[in-house]
């Protein structure tokens, strides 16, 4: 067993958990975290996608001792239902989602993107999106999000 601390959507949290535990796991069953999906278990789908200090990961890669001390966003530590991040008002207001499995990778890989490039080109977004597996085929509205997300964050709306 391994003893560590995450800070996790803002709470610090204590965990002592088997060394092979992934942080995917960690967040579902520890935390009781459903926006990051296991999808591949191998960090190609990105439905897992969770933020690092920032940074999209895919969590069910990341072995959760690996990221002691840091700080884990999950889609749940975006915003609320009364108040939802930029991003996931953009995806709602495209009508971006179908089953939504791949929906959390979607949007906290555009969360990380436009805290890089707040402006991205049409081109960017894609190449950053890539290696998020869409099954469903709302391709174009996730891009129309991404672009309504931007133009969001630009203005400060919510």
């Amino acid at each position: 067993m391994t003893a560590y601390t995450l800070h996790v959507n803002g709470s610090e949290r204590h965990f002592d958990t088997p060394r092979e535990t992934s942080l995917l796991h960690l967040l579902r069953n520890d935390c009781g975290l459903n926006g990051p999906k296991y999808g591949c278990g191998l960090g190609q789908c990105g439905s897992c996608t969770v933020l690092v200090d920032g940074v999209a990961a895919r969590s069910c890669v990341v072995p959760a001792h690996g990221v002691a001390g840091r700080h884990i966003t999950t889609l749940e530590g975006l915003g609320t239902r009364e108040a939802p991040h930029p991003v996931q008002q953009a995806f709602i207001d495209a009508q971006a989602a179908q089953c939504g499995y791949c929906l959390n990778g979607m949007v906290m890989a555009t969360v990380a993107l436009l805290a890089r490039v707040p402006a991205p080109t049409q081109q960017q977004v894609r190449a950053e999106l890539s290696h998020n597996l869409c099954r469903c085929g709302t391709h174009l509205e996730v891009l129309d999000a991404v672009q309504r997300a931007a133009r969001r964050c630009a203005e400060g709306r919510p």
